[in-house]
């Protein structure tokens, strides 16, 4: 059995120092993805995507255990947050964010796979959502990122923090608002939640 160890070859990516900002050159990675607005603590629409997003993400892991006998880890779920007038974003007015939400996929997962997956959940689990869901490449680039242990609430002095530091090395804000969920908010104390919370940027 072949084993792609994900959390390792990635690990610059996916595990930030949290004593300080780090600036990082994210290359291109193929993401099953899915879009959607709302509040993320209220929406169905939110609710229903997080569940597609795992239920596709861990029956092409297990198609391709089986077929191809290629063993991989389901990595965390990601997020891409804006809002059309960011003063919305920045306001905390929830039920006018956008987002996009997200699995980073290993190279080995083709269009082929990913839509004989999708099929199959549909066959076993008839989510709505399913049909909604596309395996697409993304390029964040060069971005500066750090490890935020706490509730998702209290990440404002985070993100504005990072974003000094942005400004502080001559760069500026380039792209969205973009978090990757280490942690299991079902599982783990708020105080104990691990974020990645990352910028794209570029030269100012």
């Amino acid at each position: 059995m072949e084993k792609i160890d994900l959390k390792k070859t990635l690990k610059t990516f996916y595990e930030p120092s949290a004593k300080a900002f780090s600036i990082v050159d994210v290359p291109a990675m193929n993401f099953i993805m899915i879009d959607g607005h709302g509040d993320p603590n209220t929406s169905q629409e939110y609710s229903e995507a997080i569940q597609a997003l795992y239920t596709s993400a861990y029956t092409l892991k297990f198609m391709i255990k089986k077929e191809l006998g290629v063993d991989y880890p389901v990595m965390a779920s990601e997020g891409l947050w804006w809002a059309d007038d960011m003063r919305a974003f920045t306001a905390s007015r929830k039920d006018d964010w956008m987002w996009t939400m997200m699995i980073m996929q290993p190279g080995i997962v083709t269009q082929q796979l990913f839509s004989q997956a999708i099929a199959e959940a549909m066959k076993k689990k008839g989510q709505s959502a399913l049909t909604k869901l596309r395996l697409d490449n993304f390029h964040e680039g060069i971005s500066a990122q750090i490890m935020y242990f706490g509730a998702y609430a209290d990440e404002g002095p985070t993100i504005s923090r990072l974003h000094q530091f942005i400004q502080d090395n001559g760069y500026e804000r380039a792209g969205k608002h973009h978090e990757i969920y280490l942690g299991d908010p079902r599982r783990s104390a708020p105080e104990k939640l691990r974020t990645v919370i990352r910028q794209p940027m570029r030269k100012n």
